[in-house]
């Protein structure tokens, strides 16, 4: 073969390498992985093409090198025993070239993290297509507050713990199953890895255009993962959402449902919910009877729904009611979940990873269960490769009810999204506006930003939302609503 794909290893024993490279290390899930491997006592470094803080600065503190850019010579200073390759790094990046032409022991990050964590714990997988962050996060805090002294792997930067990971010594390990590809010779899903012995399938709706091609393709990765769980395992299920529970249905499991619907039919279902300016308080029923009240500090019904799962998911591991609910009342949240970044003027600006339809209308519904008051103005940037596509076109129009204002950013072209494939930005805003929803859009961020900061008033919650940095839109808010501020 002219170009194979080098010495890849599926499957590593965790004292077979000591010094272990990352190429592409400054991604989120990249960079704490590496965290993790450095923390469980490996020799580790990294390589990537631009390095930026919070990554940067955490990298720099857990005292892992980094070298920049991609460069077959990297290697030659890590030295490697084994070089995990990230899947935003293509065949043609030098650095990897290097790796196959040297024929060095390389493998993908969830064949390295299956391997060197998960092969010996008891895998906890958060799966699906809404929440796995938020979740996957709070079921860690649950067995942490739970004394089990688990791992963990998550997303995002948790609340509770400044972080993205932790390394225990119990035998839980909790992770974020991603469902995106696994590295340029593995297309299949990264929790194909993931060896789950719990799991938890939050949502199945479609998303990730760009590597699925419609919804019964994506429904199929699932339904590969579904019968990972052993005969001896559990599979927690959302009832909302019919086509989970059909594919829950394939595997051997045990498999147990849950909806955060009061009046509705699950295993385990909420009762009496109320909202408040202090999270979500709500009773729990199990399988018809109430085990008790659980309060948390993050409101909106999809998080009631979220906090189910874990329920469900802990008692299966043998968690009292009274152990769960202690962890769900301590749980700070994730950073960029419902953040509060200030309050200027009397004007919160709250973030949010936001950015499939219905993740905008459950945290447009839960900021407006949370502020019932004050004047909710939405702000949204479609950036992912499925938000800017006009699949969802419909969905958007109907994404913001509960906003008193929307505006909108128009995507900038993008090579993979043909123009006829685009979301109309413009077709969004005229349909909001039908329905009593002052909306307008832009093209550029400062212009956004000066009409958010110059329009704003007292009692304001302008929530953001986007899976990206959105250029930067909050931090320049907020200078702009200091300097009004000042001005007033």
């Amino acid at each position: 073969m002219a170009d194979d794909n080098g010495n890849v290893l599926e499957t590593i024993e965790p004292g077979a390498a000591r010094r272990i490279h990352l190429v592409g290390v400054a991604g989120t899930g990249m960079g704490s992985f590496a965290g993790m491997l450095k923390a469980a006592g490996y020799e580790v470094t990294g390589s990537d093409e631009n390095v930026y803080p919070p990554m940067s600065d955490m990298l720099k503190a857990w005292a892992i090198p980094v070298l920049t850019p991609y460069r077959p010579e990297n290697l030659d200073a890590a030295k490697p025993d084994l070089v995990i390759i990230g899947n935003v790094i293509r065949r043609v990046n030098p650095e990897a070239t290097e790796v196959r032409t040297r024929r060095i022991a390389q493998m993908s990050f969830p064949a390295a993290l299956g391997s060197l964590f998960l092969k010996r714990a008891h895998s906890v997988v958060v799966a699906g297509t809404h929440g796995k962050t938020t979740t996957s996060s709070l079921m860690a805090h649950v067995l942490v507050e739970a004394g089990k002294d688990p791992s963990f792997l998550v997303g995002g930067v948790t609340q509770n713990y400044s972080g993205n990971y932790r390394v225990g010594k119990g035998p839980h390990f909790v992770v974020e199953g991603d469902e995106y590809d696994t590295s340029y010779w593995d297309k299949g899903s990264k929790f194909l890895h993931y060896q789950p012995r719990t799991a938890i399938l939050t949502s199945v709706e479609f998303d990730h255009a760009d590597i699925f091609k419609d919804l019964p393709h994506y429904e199929s990765t699932f339904e590969k993962f579904v019968k990972l769980v052993p005969a001896d395992g559990q599979l927690v299920v959302c009832a909302a959402y019919p086509n989970a529970v059909r594919i829950a249905g394939l595997s051997k499991a045990k498999v147990v449902t849950y909806v955060g619907k009061e009046g509705a039919t699950a295993d385990y279902t909420p009762r009496n919910i109320s909202f408040g300016p202090e999270g979500a308080r709500f009773e729990v029923v199990e399988r018809g009877a109430v085990l008790g009240t659980a309060k948390m500090q993050l409101s909106g019904a999809h998080n009631v729904e979220n906090a189910l799962s874990v329920i469900a998911a802990a008692r299966g591991l043998g968690l009292s009611f009274e152990e769960i609910a202690q962890g769900l009342a301590s749980f700070r949240g994730v950073k960029r979940r419902q953040e509060v970044r200030g309050e200027l003027g009397g004007i919160l600006v709250v973030d949010d990873f936001a950015h499939h339809p219905t993740a905008v209308r459950e945290t447009i519904a839960a900021i407006r269960h949370r502020y019932p008051e004050r004047r909710l103005w939405a702000i949204f940037e479609p950036r992912s490769n499925t938000s800017r596509r006009n699949i969802h076109q419909e969905d958007y129009a109907h994404a913001f009810t509960g906003a008193t204002r929307a505006s909108l950013k128009v995507p900038e072209h993008h090579d993979k999204v043909p123009l006829s494939e685009e979301l109309d930005v413009p077709r969004v805003c005229e349909a909001l506006k039908a329905q009593g929803i002052q909306a307008d859009s832009s093209t550029e961020v400062p212009a956004l930003v000066e009409r958010v900061a110059r329009e704003a008033q007292r009692g304001d919650v302008l929530l953001v939302m986007s899976n990206g940095s959105f250029g930067g839109f909050i931090d320049k808010l907020l200078a702009a609503l200091k300097a009004r501020a000042g001005e007033g």
